[in-house]
């Protein structure tokens, strides 16, 4: 005959087994939050005005790459800069959650050969303070993950300075 745990008891197992749950789950999401943190060290990019210019300062990040969050026609993404990209180029799936809408089919050269995309126009793109308007990019089906290529379409508009593991944007009120 096999005795059960008064209710008392049982409660305080149950107790402690949710607890370890939790716990487990608040280390989970911090360390995903810190690796998050390290692919993209500007989240939040800080914009300095210095007289007629707005700048945005990014660090880089382990990988060598410059990461920012920012925004497409007010929504959030992650952009990853690439001057050697001759156009914004965004992701198929991420293109179609933004309401961006298809153009005229053109092939690109990517990393991972000839592809077909499509153009488009961003009405507004924002990385801190700076803010592009009626920017050309392409939907880029082959783009694996959720980053836009910040491409050479939208860095032409502003001055770029890389210094050490810092890449400096700069908007003059002009190109606004």
């Amino acid at each position: 005959m096999t005795q059960t745990p008064p209710p008392d008891r049982r409660l305080g197992t149950v107790m402690m087994v949710l607890a370890w749950i939790a716990g487990l789950a608040l280390a989970a999401q911090w360390f995903a939050g810190l690796e998050e943190r390290r692919r993209n060290p500007n989240q939040v990019p800080l914009s300095m005005h210095t007289g007629e210019a707005v700048e945005v300062r990014l660090e880089r990040n382990r990988q060598g790459h410059y990461l920012t969050t920012g925004e497409i026609n007010g929504q959030s993404v992650t952009f990853l800069l690439d001057t050697g990209a001759t156009f914004v180029a965004v992701p198929a799936g991420l293109a179609e959650r933004l309401g961006l809408q298809r153009g005229r089919p053109v092939m690109v050269n990517t990393a991972n050969g000839l592809t077909e995309s499509w153009t488009t126009r961003i009405d507004t793109l924002q990385i801190g303070d700076i803010r592009l308007h009626d920017v050309s990019a392409g939907i880029v089906p082959g783009i694996l993950g959720e980053d836009v290529l910040l491409g050479m379409s939208a860095l032409r508009q502003l001055e770029f300075t890389q210094r050490g593991n810092e890449l400096i944007l700069r908007q003059h009120a002009n190109r606004e």
